[in-house]
């Protein structure tokens, strides 16, 4: 009980930094859009784990383990290291290496957009979802899994500390590796569709914003449709905005769609501009 609470404490000392960290900047684990990389997440909560792992039993070795000879023999607690832990992790980091080799060929190539993502503190969410903000099913099973393994590991390991890396089977590497090749090829999958991020409303024009908004091979820019009213669109050239006029019918809320090169992006709906607050009025 007291070597699984020192662990306890361990672990804690070595995630409590990097979550802080995390929670006021998060820039490390960020991709080349702005939003949280799942892949980045993963394969930095795998090493956290990992190193938590291997100073636990050191700890543990060099007090009630008795020493350099609690790590020899063929079943010593590293035992597992290289058959079990090192599978395991290298999943996450090759799903990690190869994700952002892929965006970043695409993305020069013109074959993938990624729009910056909206300031301000970053959701977690942003884990399991796409560059509009809906849930990515392959991104959802590639988390779950992957917490699902790292529960297994820490709980196993607390309930014998004294036994080292817990003896877990040689095949639950393909918890993470399945998953991180189906995340791999997913990012290497991805249509170009357009992608809006913002909009605003001045009069009667609509302004959106995004990525993916190019031309057609023909040289037609964007249509933009505004519940279910398609509208000519006029790319901004430094911005790459699209602004449209509204018909005099059109109110907020809005349900805007970009169509691009034939790829239609995920509805986005406006509901107009924020209200401020009115002052409590002075009743003395």
């Amino acid at each position: 009980m007291a070597s699984a609470l020192c662990a306890l404490l361990l672990l804690a000392a070595l995630a409590g930094p990097i979550c802080l960290r995390l929670r006021t900047s998060p820039a490390f684990v960020t991709g080349r859009d702005g939003r949280l990389s799942t892949s980045t997440a993963l394969a930095l909560a795998w090493t956290v784990i990992l190193v938590w792992l291997l100073l636990a039993i050191l700890g543990y070795g060099l007090t009630a383990g008795g020493g350099a000879k609690y790590f020899s023999g063929s079943d010593g607690p590293l035992s597992t290291l290289t058959t079990v832990y090192l599978p395991l992790l290298g999943g996450p980091y090759v799903a990690l290496i190869a994700a952002k080799a892929v965006v970043g060929l695409r993305v020069e190539r013109g074959s993938l957009a990624k729009p910056a993502a909206p300031s301000g503190r970053r959701p977690l969410r942003e884990l399991i979802a796409n560059d509009s903000g809906r849930t990515d099913f392959v991104d959802l099973q590639y988390v779950t899994l992957s917490a699902v393994t790292m529960l297994y590991v820490v709980l196993f390991f607390l309930a014998d500390v004294g036994a080292g890396l817990p003896r877990l089977p040689e095949e639950i590497w393909a918890l993470t590796g399945a998953p991180a090749g189906a995340y791999l090829v997913n990012k290497m999958a991805t249509r170009a569709n357009p992608v809006i991020t913002g909009a605003s409303l001045s009069g009667d024009r609509l302004t959106v914003e995004g990525g993916g908004f190019t031309p057609d091979p023909a040289g037609r820019p964007p249509l933009v449709t505004v519940d279910d009213t398609p509208l000519e669109a006029r790319p901004d050239p430094l911005t790459g905005a699209l602004t449209t006029t509204l018909p005099p019918t059109a109110k907020p809320p809005l349900t805007v769609v970009v169509t691009a090169r034939g790829l239609r992006s995920d509805p986005y709906c406006y509901e107009g501009p924020a209200i401020p607050a009115q002052p409590a009025p002075d009743t003395a």
